[in-house]
């Protein structure tokens, strides 16, 4: 990993006030160091990481997403009700999900409308809507 995406992994921690633990910063250099936005998978960050040559567990690597999801760093994306994503944009957009290879990518969020949603019921306030638009190949 190098010296640069360890500071950008840094960086991402201290925006959010978050002690920058070993595996913390490992998996947020992972997630951030390139500067680019990235759907994770707990499992395939466990990958990267082993990959790396971290070593840092499978449950480790669920609290810390957990964590950064819970700090506003990332957002999570449920699909099929079980099937987690976790998504460093934080920007409100849309997201195609590839059932074919069970992947998850940012779609186009200036083609996409919503005029209007349903009022909550009484008692309750809309928290977020997620919009994931279910793909397959032709």
């Amino acid at each position: 990993m190098t010296r640069d995406a360890q500071g950008k992994g840094s960086d991402w921690l201290a925006s959010a006030n978050l002690r920058p633990t070993r595996q913390r910063l490992a998996l947020a250099a992972l997630l951030v160091g390139d500067g680019h936005n990235r759907h994770v998978t707990a499992e395939s960050l466990f990958d990267a990481s082993r990959t790396a040559g971290e070593k840092v567990s499978l449950a480790t690597v669920y609290n810390t997403l957990r964590a950064f999801c819970d700090a506003g760093l990332m957002r999570e994306i449920t699909v099929d009700g079980s099937k987690s994503y976790f998504d460093t944009n934080m920007d409100d957009h849309p997201h195609f999900y590839w059932e074919d290879t069970g992947s998850l990518t940012d779609a186009p969020a200036d083609q996409l409308e919503i005029r209007r949603v349903p009022t909550a019921p009484d008692g309750a306030e809309i928290a977020k809507v997620d919009v994931v638009i279910r793909l397959r190949r032709s």
